[in-house]
């Protein structure tokens, strides 16, 4: 499987070779030359398949060549070792993503990732500084995911004073290779300091990689889930609805679809930070200033993964809306969405779940509607308190971490100050 920078500007390169660099060198996403088929017989048999039998199939599809079948396996039987429920509520099925270590979807693609680079780096005889960006769930996910990872050292940027405790907590009481960095900033800060690092050549000799879904290594994992789906629900009137932030999500499920999957739409709920339901009303991608709200992990600017979503759609707006709807959602629709299904349904809902549900009613049609559940509502007990007023007891989880001493860095929104940081690293 060949690889191309978006900004075409840098050699082709392989899985392996865009897998450790997480960022081209001329500073573009890396990008398929074409998409691996499954065939209709292929598609036929997933029938039923384990989370880690269709993460094998997938897997198979994009590291054909680059790694055997026997190590794939072992890959996918490791990292997928948890279940993601598929639950009925009210009209629509929950697709469960948050049942790994740290209760979040980025679980399942932050320990592929970390199984995957480990595997890669132990054949080279290499070492690795992973850099990722999180506005909450993604950095918790892949410290845990990198925990005690022999020749690999992580360093997550979070926003301050912009995640929730619990996520907090996730990211700074880690093992000792994981070192998280409080910016005084958003999470579109974050993300600009690790794309700049990623390109200087004044730190190639840390040999630099990205965890975030601007990685291929990080985003193939997530079409597993769109598949397992499929698997489990083998028809064509399939519908997702996908809380989007930085897009690496429903990103992963259009490349399930271009993969062959016959799937039917996507469903893309924003919240107030609106800029690619703009695009979808006026066919003009402007990126825009982040707004604070109560869904936090979606609150970007700036999403990298929708350079990936124009390419599939050779940025013809016409294309895009023929698959894809986009839905924004206000603050206070998602805080009655989270009391409305708590009261009809005895569900609770994470603050990004709710996003999705308000758009799934938005759009109500006569498609199956599956809604990705992003997060365990624990991680918010103290957003959902204030604008639900439902009680979440958080303090089991919150007193596990508490086990492990806490560290963290503060730096201003200042590259000088992440680089010094990052050259001052023990290797």
């Amino acid at each position: 499987m060949k690889f191309f920078s978006l900004n075409q500007n840098s050699p082709t390169v392989d899985f392996r070779q865009a897998l450790l660099a997480g960022l081209a060198p001329d500073g573009g996403l890396y990008f398929p030359e074409s998409f691996p088929q499954f065939s209709q017989k292929e598609i036929s048999d997933l029938k039923n398949n384990s989370l880690p039998e269709a993460g094998f199939k997938v897997l198979s599809k994009w590291l054909e060549g680059e790694m055997d079948s026997s190590e794939i396996k072992e890959i996918a039987d490791k990292a997928l070792n948890f279940p993601i429920p598929l639950r009925k509520v009210g009209d629509f099925f929950i697709l469960e993503l948050f049942h790994g270590p740290t209760m979040a979807f980025k679980d399942i693609a932050a320990r592929s990732l970390a199984l995957l680079m480990s595997r890669v780096l132990q054949k080279e005889n290499k070492k690795a500084v992973i850099l990722v960006a999180t506005s909450g769930d993604t950095g918790g996910a892949v410290a845990h995911g990198f925990a005690n990872v022999p020749n690999i050292k992580v360093v997550a940027l979070y926003p301050k004073g912009k995640v929730s405790r619990l996520q907090e907590e996730q990211l700074t009481r880690v093992s000792e290779n994981v070192f998280s960095i409080e910016v005084d900033g958003v999470f579109d800060d974050c993300q600009a300091l690790v794309k700049k690092a990623l390109v200087d050549s004044e730190l190639k000799n840390l040999n630099l990689s990205s965890a975030n879904s601007i990685s291929v290594g990080r985003l193939i994992p997530q079409i597993i889930y769109y598949v397992y789906t499929y698997a489990q629900m083998p028809m064509d009137t399939l519908e997702f609805v996908v809380p989007c932030g930085n897009f690496g999500n429903v990103c992963a499920g259009i490349f399930a679809k271009k993969m062959g999957l016959p799937f039917n739409k996507f469903l893309v709920a924003n919240n107030e930070n609106d800029e690619v339901y703009k695009y979808y009303q006026t066919g003009v991608f402007q990126a825009q200033q982040t707004v604070q709200t109560l869904s936090t992990a979606m609150d970007i600017g700036n999403p990298s993964n929708f350079a990936r979503i124009l390419k599939v759609f050779d940025n013809n707006h016409a294309a895009f809306k023929e698959l894809i709807k986009v839905v924004e959602v206000t603050d206070l629709e998602t805080a009655a969405a989270i009391k409305k299904v708590y009261t009809e349904q005895n569900y609770l809902l994470d603050p990004h779940t709710a996003v999705a549900w308000v758009a799934a009613e938005d759009g109500k049609n006569d498609f199956t509607k599956i809604i990705t559940s992003t997060a365990s509502p624990i991680k918010f007990a103290d957003s959902i308190k204030e604008y639900a007023g439902i009680e979440v007891d958080d303090s089991q989880a919150i007193v596990d971490l508490a086990k492990n001493p806490k560290r963290k860095i503060e730096i201003k929104n200042d590259y000088a100050e992440l680089k010094s940081m990052l050259l001052s690293l023990p290797i």
